[in-house]
């Protein structure tokens, strides 16, 4: 493989595993150039290419940076590249399946480490002063009690919704029905499901994921 494609793929699969998350600082371009066996140039190309897509950030003095749109970005680059859409619909629909079948397995697998990341997650969100950024915040959650499940099958799976919750279409209709008590519910929702998981408490985890899906479907959907 040509290196410049190999280090492009090595970046990409370090933002698509979640390897590197929003605000990560990645490697320094002398330490890409050593690791790759590229000149400085081919390593500012293939990153200034990375930087267009909204991948990354570069800040003079300081280094350079995972976006924090990047499930956007990534989203965006697998749409162009030929992805299939999938509809706020469907989207829901796998939710529903997808959800609640892994609280068992949350509860039996989830560390304290987990925990602390669910945290974490439900603390940014009720900080965040923009709807995208609460959404961002939103599916890191989601993405990180499906982790907590201990099944990279699972992990991929919903990292791939995430990746589906940044397309135009969701976007457009959680635009529409936000409001801040909405996102107050929400919050609320999101912190009671992360307690029921802590305690360890499948039954009462289940019913708060379906009654939490319902409400997103309810707002987005109308039924």
């Amino acid at each position: 493989m040509d290196s410049a494609l190999a280090l492009r793929e090595s970046i990409l699969e370090n933002l698509q595993s979640r390897t590197w998350r929003a605000g990560h600082r990645i490697p320094t371009e002398r330490e890409l150039s050593d690791q790759f066996g590229l000149s400085r140039s081919a390593v500012r190309r293939v990153l200034a290419d990375m930087k267009d897509k909204r991948l990354i950030t570069q800040t003079v003095g300081s280094g350079t940076y995972v976006s924090e749109q990047v499930n956007e970005a990534l989203a965006a680059a697998a749409n162009s590249a030929g992805a299939l859409p999938t509809s706020p619909a469907e989207l829901m629909t796998a939710r529903f399946v997808l959800e609640p079948a892994i609280v068992a397995m949350v509860v039996g697998n989830a560390t304290s480490v987990d925990f602390a990341r669910m945290n974490e997650c439900c603390d940014k969100g009720e900080a965040a002063r923009s709807l995208d950024q609460f959404e961002l915040w939103d599916g890191l959650l989601h993405e990180a009690i499906a982790d907590a499940a201990h099944n990279s099958f699972i992990s991929k799976v919903f990292r791939l919704m995430n990746q589906v919750r940044a397309q135009g279409e969701w976007g457009a209709l959680k635009r529409k029905s936000a409001s801040p008590e909405r996102r107050l519910e929400y919050q609320q929702e999101h912190r009671a499901l992360v307690t029921a998981l802590q305690d360890r408490d499948g039954a009462r985890a289940t019913e708060l994921c379906l009654d939490h899906l319902s409400h997103v479907r309810r707002n987005l959907l109308g039924y």
